[in-house]
């Protein structure tokens, strides 16, 4: 967990994020522009969206997440008196999350993703952050499952050769990492063995040369 500007968590991180967003940023900026949105288009805050990222895509905080949002739905959980509950659910590469909000102990619902593949050993988790507009909400508990799931030994394989955050049909940026300096011997030796291969690249020229010319030679004659 390290702090930053993504609800209150780090930027470009690795893993599955739930967002429950109480604040258009994008609207309020196209309505100061004195844009409007199309019908189809417009979303309603607060809203709950969710993102996959492997390390290399940054949040659009202007945009409120919608070039790397998986899907969303709208969430009025403002001012209610009753809880409001969220269950995110992951089994066998299918994300779904659905929520309470209407007091009647019944699910709605909001997000379903299949192709979503996330590896082992990964942490929960909830931040939080704020703006001008100060927002209160109260995270009464975080209850974990462990989903019982039958898997043939292909799809066990598959489960257990993730390695990093991914979305079937969705390409992701591929993380990059610089290459470590090279030593003083192993620049030494490419120097060496590109100089040898030069040299022996030419004396094989100069050799299928000078038989070109003695077979024209010989033609001519």
């Amino acid at each position: 967990m390290q702090p930053g500007p993504v609800f209150g968590n780090m930027d470009k991180f690795v893993g599955l994020g739930v967002f429950i967003d109480t604040y258009p940023n994008e609207e309020k900026q196209q309505e100061a522009q004195k844009r409007r949105y199309s019908p189809g288009v417009q979303r309603v805050f607060p809203y709950i969206s969710a993102m996959v990222n492997n390390g290399s895509l940054s949040y659009d905080h202007e945009r409120d997440g919608r070039p790397t949002e998986l899907g969303g739905c709208t969430a009025i959980v403002r001012n209610l008196h009753y809880d409001t509950f969220l269950v995110i659910r992951y089994v066998k590469r299918h994300l779904t999350i659905m929520m309470d909000i209407d007091g009647k102990h019944e699910w709605r619902d909001c997000i379903e993703v299949p192709g979503v593949r996330l590896p082992r050993g990964y942490y929960f988790g909830t931040s939080s952050i704020t703006g001008d507009l100060s927002d209160n909400h109260d995270v009464i508990s975080l209850k974990l499952f462990e989903l019982t799931v039958e898997r043939t030994p292909e799809e066990e394989k598959m489960h257990r050769d993730v390695f990093l955050p991914s979305v079937d049909n969705m390409k992701l940026p591929e993380m990059t990492t610089p290459l470590p300096p090279l030593s003083g011997l192993a620049l030494f030796l490419i120097v060496f063995f590109s100089l040898v291969f030069s040299v022996f690249a030419i004396v094989i020229g100069i050799i299928l040369y000078n038989k070109w010319q003695e077979q024209s030679r010989k033609r001519f004659y």
